[in-house]
């Protein structure tokens, strides 16, 4: 894995599904608990299960990575199979529960993992209210590229993917899930104009 991620400009990105005719997931009340436990830290009660419903088109397919929110990834059985060992480097997999489905379909991807990455004289200043950053900067020596996924302490409740994990979960899902370019180390690359935004 290290040899491969040497090959290539390191890279950060935010993922989502993609817009094509796909049904995704949305959590309930328990995204309140997650965004208190990103926020407030060993503070708050680290949850332990989630419970979410499908939205979209009924006759839609359903999205194996099937969470938008940026800081709550929700992924089927087959990506966990492929990469779960990986993405436990960043965090646990925790059961979603959801109407209709196998209790073991879904799973969150707490990524508890945060780095300060962030070259923040490079950045836009932070918003108050959530963190979020026009651009972002990433000191390319701070990267923890071991690991798929990171947050920020800048911008807590959201999940940074490292290109590495990008490229593997692309490589499983196809045009069904969504790569938004928030930094490259490859000066010639274009970030994504809004990231962060749907």
């Amino acid at each position: 894995m290290m040899a491969s991620m040497n090959s290539e400009p390191l890279a950060v990105y935010r993922l989502m599904p993609s817009t094509r005719n796909l049904r995704t997931l949305r959590l309930d009340d328990s995204l309140v608990d997650l965004k208190r436990r990103q926020l407030q830290g060993d503070r708050a009660p680290r949850p332990t299960a989630f419970g979410a419903e499908w939205t979209g088109d009924p006759k839609g397919r359903k999205a194996e990575f099937a969470s938008d929110y940026p800081g709550a990834p929700i992924l089927g059985g087959r990506l966990v199979d492929h990469l779960g060992a990986d993405l436990e480097k960043s965090g646990p997999l925790l059961p979603v529960r959801v109407e209709g489905s196998p209790e073991d379909t879904y799973v969150l991807h707490l990524v508890d993992r945060i780095v300060d990455c962030v070259d923040a004289r490079s950045s836009s200043r932070p918003k108050k209210a959530t963190g979020e950053m026009r651009k972002t900067v990433f000191s390319p020596d701070a990267l923890p590229l071991d690991l798929p996924s990171f947050r920020v302490p800048q911008f807590p409740v959201a999940v940074q993917w490292n290109g590495w994990a990008v490229a593997r979960l692309a490589e499983l899902l196809g045009d069904d899930l969504e790569t938004r370019l928030v930094w490259s180390q490859d000066p010639a690359a274009e970030p994504h104009p809004s990231p962060w935004g749907f």
